[in-house]
């Protein structure tokens, strides 16, 4: 474990948001296995990144999230962040848990039904949580099917900001405008612009950003912080990566 200090991650983000666009780089453990889930998240580390989020989706084991997590800490000194899709799969290896609500899923599993399974164990266990009011735009691919959602139009921005200004009306944390993995373009400027004119909470933005020309639109729209995953699973990704996190920092 590198030098890993116990924080507050809600108050971590928000200096390092003070300081700049954020960058999260996110891994599915169902996609690799655990060690190289570690090596991934080193080099994420290495170039720059701010924070790791492992996602937990249906079908993930127990056995494999307590590996990774564990994997990720014993490389890694950045935060480590859990995103659960319910009590399926939770361990306590984590610095925090982000408590996301599907608002614009039409199954009520995805907006409160799964989160409610694990949250007495949250909060019996005083586990910090950060709540995120999650929408998905489309095109939305496999994540949008699998929760049922109403996928938000990508030129409905009018739609996109009111369910924005709900998750901040709600008490939400933060709102997260997720496209889906391996959307073949990101969410547009458009969109970002107006969502994060109607916000005074800060606003998280991922899907189909692979390279830095990417990165700097959705930097330049207003995402506060901004998610990548899927530039670092195919072969060259240091490169790719390094250069995602230039248009954000610089």
């Amino acid at each position: 474990m590198r030098g890993r200090m116990i924080m507050n991650i809600a108050r971590y983000l928000t200096e390092k948001i003070d300081g700049g666009t954020v960058h999260i780089t996110l891994i599915d453990p169902m996609k690799q296995s655990p060690e190289v889930a570690g090596r991934l998240a080193l080099t994420a580390q290495e170039v720059g990144s701010d924070l790791i989020l492992v996602v937990g989706l249906s079908g993930l084991a127990q056995r494999n999230l307590l590996d990774t997590a564990i994997s990720i800490r014993e490389k890694t000194s950045i935060p480590l962040v859990y995103s659960p899709a319910g009590a399926e799969a939770v361990c306590f290896s984590f610095d925090a848990f982000l408590f996301s609500c599907l608002l614009n899923s039409r199954n009520a599993g995805f907006i409160s039904g799964g989160q409610s399974q694990a949250a007495l164990l949250l909060k019996r266990m005083e586990v910090e949580t950060i709540s995120v009011g999650l929408l998905m735009v489309e095109p939305g691919l496999k994540t949008g099917e699998a929760s049922n959602v109403d996928l938000i139009a990508r030129d409905n921005h009018w739609q996109a900001a009111s369910y924005a200004a709900a998750a901040e009306l709600f008490g939400m944390h933060y709102v997260y405008l997720e496209a889906g993995p391996n959307s073949a373009q990101p969410i547009s400027a458009a969109m970002i612009r107006a969502v994060k004119k109607e916000l005074s909470i800060p606003l998280i933005v991922g899907g189909g950003i692979r390279t830095a020309v990417d990165a700097r639109r959705v930097r330049q729209a207003g995402a506060d912080v901004v998610v990548t995953g899927t530039v670092i699973e195919n072969a060259g990704y240091r490169e790719r990566l390094r250069s995602i996190l230039s248009a954000l920092k610089d």
